[in-house]
């Protein structure tokens, strides 16, 4: 099963925030886990970028027709 879906993003994201409040955490603990959040959450704000990026695009295809489908091929997967 992929683990490269918005959903499974999510579901990372709340773990971190979980493991984040766990009571009884040492303080070493918690500085590891904030370093780890802001690596989460620089790596997070790229996907989130990225897939907004390929909805406007999408949108762009879908309100306008195939007038710029040759201008963003990737968008629209393998040749046939």
């Amino acid at each position: 099963m992929t683990k490269n879906r918005l959903k499974d993003l999510n579901d990372h994201l709340f773990a971190q925030m979980e493991r984040l409040s766990e009571e009884g955490i040492s303080a070493e603990d918690i500085e590891a886990e904030v370093k780890r959040t802001d690596a989460i959450v620089a790596v997070s704000d790229q996907i989130l970028a990225n897939a907004n990026f390929h909805l406007k695009a999408a949108t762009l295809i879908a309100q306008h027709g195939d007038r710029f489908k040759k201008s963003l091929p990737m968008i629209e997967g393998p040749a046939e």
